[in-house]
């Protein structure tokens, strides 16, 4: 018979955790609304910041809450300001890592250069709930030990 203690590592999957961001004075946030609602219901822990937030708030937000990721949604035309001011917030504050995607009312040409600038992906109108969660499984999803 065995006098030791049998130790078992179980592994897990753990979803990340999103914050869900309206910078600027865009007032529609019904989609905002919808992603992060459907985003929680596939397993994620979600943060809502709420309307007219400035970047600098985001990104305090972001770093408070030790987020794996931030959703940046806009309807106003100021993406390309506000996402890259976020991304050059996160960077100062040492949380370059957190990844940031976004959606909203975005042309071809502005998703393309978001892109270059480091924006992970753009979700236009229409984009179903469940293509946003499957690309963040892709990318966020990890394994966590318990022991």
């Amino acid at each position: 018979m065995c006098r030791g203690l049998l130790y078992t590592i179980a592994t897990m999957t753990r979803k990340a955790r999103i914050l869900i961001a309206k910078p600027g004075l865009d007032g529609h946030d019904r989609g905002a609304k919808v992603v992060a609602r459907g985003l929680a219901d596939a397993g994620y822990e979600v943060i809502y910041t709420g309307l007219h937030q400035t970047p600098e708030q985001i990104t305090e937000a972001a770093v408070q809450e030790d987020v794996q990721a931030v959703g940046l949604s806009i309807l106003s035309g100021a993406h390309m300001t506000l996402f890259p001011r976020v991304l050059e917030l996160l960077k100062e504050k040492g949380a370059g890592d957190i990844m940031v995607f976004g959606g909203g009312i975005i042309s071809p040409t502005d998703i393309e250069a978001l892109s270059t600038g480091g924006v992970a992906k753009i979700f236009t109108p229409g984009t179903p709930i469940s293509a946003i969660v499957s690309f963040l499984d892709e990318q966020l999803t990890f394994q966590v030990e318990s022991r």
